[in-house]
């Protein structure tokens, strides 16, 4: 005969089942700390026996994990230990009192160790799940604003229960292993990931496979792009896919509609030295591009990449002055756009006249949208700056930037660029003035094409004078 149930126990005038020995009276308790009273009334003694539970079952598992015949008694162990992480998560919720009784009883370390005996089981995968899943959420509440109890998940969780979870197949798991580390980071361990980089660099690949997950993005932009000397430390390790994704979210950071703060302008200029530098040493990548392997070519589409950094980098007042003067970035821009048109004869290249003519898509998109950004970051860099616009001129810049609108002069994206860059070569410089209405007297430059991009040439005397038209450029 089993023996009689003893008489339940009061948490504040309230009915609770003990002392707690099995999932009904669990369960019980899991329901009574959804509400807040019940939270902020509970005694310690309630953690200790719950903690008495987790203890058992985890016993268990580490019998199923030496000895696999065990598996078969897990059900009711793995039943016990979801609905022991469930109560203790529910107790936690937004109660400091809480959170700080079941730290004190140890209880964080005991449940990282039982998370990581998981990996090792192998019985029913939604009763594992379902039970990995609560222990995280666990952790997660019980770190929740608490730096005491961050600083004890840190220590037991680091770095192997993020190396274990940030990389796992089931979505919830790497949601809930970042919401930990989110909660978790502050600058002191943020020192942990650049010893540590394959965290950081596993928390790029999760919003990489998810980017609907909203912690792995809180990670990258509220920690890891705060923090120039990781992201530089993390670039040079991570694949090229991996580095896409992190200069995306650079552009989005850059481009938001929300201002970049001082001290987010200050840790830009460090990633702007990373970018441009990278840029500078990588740029001709692309180069190898062609119709056949362009999707292949990894490292070639980073590239890519790190011109649109660029161009939303300059077109930030705060950033452009920085790489207005960057050594070797002009010069390097020129450069690439002149042997993107030597590679417009090799039909093989994805630059060439009859390869954009003949492709759709992907391929034309990616050959015309670089050209268009290389002109772009042009006329970023020259804008306001006559050194700059000087130093275009003396590498035989303009004529390049007008040929490559007579390319395709059907693609408005194109010409629009190349108008902003023409004007901001031609603002306030006469010199650059005088050579394109030179350009136009000998032939060199198409008088419908530069009264299509909203210019004109007019004969004064015997000088020739390059002026906008009152007509608005026909993009």
């Amino acid at each position: 005969m089993a023996a009689p149930r003893p008489p339940p126990a009061r948490v504040s005038g309230i009915m609770v089942p003990a002392p707690i020995q099995d999932l009904e009276a669990l369960r019980a308790l899991t329901a009574l700390f959804k509400e807040q009273r019940n939270r902020e009334t509970a005694p310690r003694t309630i953690f200790q026996r719950v903690l008495d539970i987790l203890k058992k079952s985890s016993h268990v598992v580490e019998l199923a994990c030496r000895d696999p015949a065990q598996v078969d008694n897990l059900a009711s162990s793995l039943q016990l230990i979801t609905e022991c992480f469930r109560c203790l998560r529910n107790a936690c919720i937004e109660c400091s009192l809480n959170q700080n009784s079941i730290r004190n009883l140890d209880t964080i370390g005991v449940a990282v160790d039982l998370i990581l005996l998981f990996r090792e089981l192998r019985v029913e995968q939604e009763a594992l799940l379902t039970a990995f899943r609560c222990g995280l959420q666990f952790l997660g509440n019980v770190a929740s604003r608490n730096e005491d109890s961050q600083s004890v998940v840190w220590m037991h969780a680091f770095p192997e229960l993020f190396l274990s979870c940030l990389n796992h197949s089931d979505k919830k798991i790497v949601a809930y292993s970042s919401m930990i580390l989110f909660t978790s980071l502050n600058s002191v361990r943020m020192k942990d990931l650049e010893e540590n980089l394959n965290i950081a660099i596993d928390v790029i690949a999760a919003h990489q496979r998810q980017p609907e997950s909203e912690w792995p993005f809180l990670i990258i932009t509220d920690h890891f792009l705060k923090n120039p000397e990781l992201v530089q430390a993390m670039y040079a390790k991570m694949s090229n896919q991996e580095r896409v994704t992190l200069l995306d979210l650079m552009i989005a950071k850059v481009a938001s509609e929300e201002p970049l703060t001082k001290d987010d302008i200050s840790v830009f200029l460090s990633h702007a030295e990373l970018v441009a530098n990278t840029f500078i040493d990588q740029c001709k990548m692309v180069l190898k591009l062609t119709s056949e392997q362009h999707t292949d070519d990894e490292e070639a589409l980073a590239t890519i990449r790190l011109l649109d950094v660029l161009c939303e980098m300059t077109a930030n007042t705060d950033l452009l002055s920085y790489l207005q003067v960057f050594p070797g970035l002009l010069e390097g821009v020129i450069d690439l756009l002149r042997l993107i048109h030597v590679a417009g004869n090799d039909t093989t290249s994805i630059f060439s006249t009859n390869h954009c003519i003949k492709a759709e898509g992907e391929v034309s998109n990616m050959a015309e949208g670089f050209r268009s950004h290389l002109i772009r970051l042009i006329g970023n860099l020259c804008y306001k700056n006559k050194d700059n616009q000087d130093k275009v001129s003396e590498l035989d810049g303009i004529p390049l930037i007008l040929d490559s609108c007579s390319i395709d002069n059907s693609n408005p994206f194109l010409t629009q660029w190349v108008v902003y860059a023409i004007r901001n070569l031609t603002e306030d410089n006469s010199q650059n003035q005088d050579l394109i209405a030179k350009m136009e007297e000998q032939g060199l430059a198409d008088t419908s094409l530069l009264k299509k991009m909203g210019f004109e040439v007019e004969k004064r005397g015997d000088k020739l004078i390059l002026k906008p038209t009152s007509d608005t450029p026909q993009l």
